[in-house]
């Protein structure tokens, strides 16, 4: 069983930065990849993630935080993080890491995954 614990959320005004931390604990398989979804205020979780990275360090974006997000990993503690610049009001959402062993071709698509964090709120307002 895997634990994903998400930090790093907050407001942050138009324009701004956030990182979003993603610590894993357990027993981590071999090979897996770890995503980032989130949900809107008053609307269900997003299929497609914005991003995800595997064991091996491939990264995908959604097209909606190409550019404006990135994804990076801490192997020694399990971390995986998610810098979020020039964020906008509709990245206003509660956001989700999750990880799974079994995917398929970028590890966007929030089915694949069974173990799920708790969720860290973002909120862009001014």
């Amino acid at each position: 069983q895997v634990h994903l614990v998400e930090s790093g959320g907050g407001l942050v005004q138009p324009g701004g930065s956030l990182r979003l931390s993603c610590a894993a604990s357990g027993e981590m398989p071999d090979i897996y990849v770890i995503g980032w979804f989130r949900q809107a205020p008053g609307k269900e979780r997003e299929r497609e993630g914005v991003s995800s990275i595997t064991s091996s360090g491939t990264i995908n974006y959604a097209d909606s935080v190409k550019g404006r997000f990135t994804i990076s990993r801490d192997n020694a503690d399990n971390t995986v993080y998610l810098e979020m610049n020039n964020l906008k009001p509709e990245d206003t959402a509660v956001y989700f890491c999750a990880l799974t062993n079994l995917w398929g071709d970028e590890g966007l698509n929030q089915y694949e995954y069974e173990n799920w964090g708790q969720g860290a709120q973002v909120t862009v307002s001014s």
